[in-house]
């Protein structure tokens, strides 16, 4: 068992969360689903019926995650997101369309919110490198070029990066 699990609340989205996410990244799977029982179904504030999903516990690329159907009380906002870090444009271009589709909503330099609310960085691993130079000079451009960006384009990063 990992030491640390992302747990994450939706209203009664948890399984279809659950599945969104495990078709989108390879090395996925869905694990164990529990269920509300009577008893506690009665007690439950989210209103969820006995037998409908309680938690699903998912894993995406080796990272476990357990999903619950919470009710509406709490919802996910921008100080928690997930960065996917991608080697080159096709990921990005991927990602991006895969976690965006279905009323998912796009932000700045590389950010979006998931159809759940959920936040996501896609991330072009070069980023991480040009941003950490050594020359600040480059570094601000690249910087510059992130905040004209919605979804990450690693050519125009490369064209800043050589100042161009």
């Amino acid at each position: 068992m990992q030491k640390i699990t992302p747990f994450l609340w939706f209203d009664d989205q948890a399984e279809e969360a659950a599945n969104f996410y495990t078709s989108i990244f390879k090395n996925s799977k869905i694990g164990r689903i529990l269920r509300y029982g009577a008893k506690a179904a009665k007690v439950s504030k989210s209103g969820r019926p006995a037998e409908s999903v309680l938690n699903v516990e998912f894993e995406i690329e080796g990272q476990k995650f357990v999903a619950l159907n919470g009710g509406p009380l709490f919802q996910f906002n921008e100080s928690i997101s997930f960065v996917v870090n991608c080697e080159t444009q096709e990921e990005v271009d991927y990602f991006w369309e895969k976690l965006a589709a279905d009323g998912g909503e796009e932000s700045q330099c590389g950010w979006l919110k998931d159809k759940f609310g959920l936040s996501w960085q896609v991330v072009p691993t070069v980023l991480i490198d040009m941003l950490h130079d050594k020359d600040s000079e480059k570094s601000e451009r690249v910087t510059e070029a992130m905040f004209q960006m919605k979804k990450i384009n690693i050519e125009k990063l490369k064209a800043a990066y050589g100042g161009k």
